[in-house]
């Protein structure tokens, strides 16, 4: 088993996980191979991909980078991950809610749901603003209590 491991790089069942990956991933690949929207939706994750790895990804790292060199290392708990998190949470919501928050597919909205659309960027606005203001009181809870101790 030791020499399996040196041999792979990892323990058998990584293995096994993804030879089921690839076997799902599979399995989806000829069930779309009919569909005729096959190749628009091929196209939308491959531009999906290099959005993300060529656009995105360098954005958030220097973007973290950044916010590590500013906050620093102090005394008591690090407020590094009291911005990450919600702002990880604010960014997801953002690319989910893309369409509505700027106002695009309202017709797709009306004729899927037969609701008039309505922007969402209110809302966006509400749950980040909400995302960080609890990120906040923790951090301030959690500076308070070390201040007690």
């Amino acid at each position: 088993m030791a020499e399996f491991r040196r041999a792979y790089g990892a323990a058998p069942w990584h293995l096994l996980l993804l030879a089921g990956c690839f076997a799902v991933t599979g399995w989806i690949a000829l069930r779309l191979a009919g569909e005729a929207s096959a190749l628009r939706m091929l196209l939308w994750f491959l531009g999906a991909v290099i959005a993300h790895d060529l656009v995105l990804f360098p954005v958030y790292a220097s973007l973290d980078r950044a916010l590590r060199r500013s906050l620093g290392r102090g005394r008591g708990p690090s407020a590094l991950n009291h911005v990450r998190v919600p702002a990880l949470g604010a960014g997801l919501l953002f690319l989910v809610y893309l369409p509505g928050i700027l106002g695009l597919g309202d017709g797709t909205y009306l004729a899927a749901t037969s609701l008039a659309p309505r922007t969402m960027v209110g809302r966006w606005l509400a749950v980040s603003g909400g995302l960080f203001a609890g990120s906040a009181l923790l951090y301030a809870a959690r500076r308070l209590a070390r201040r007690a101790r």
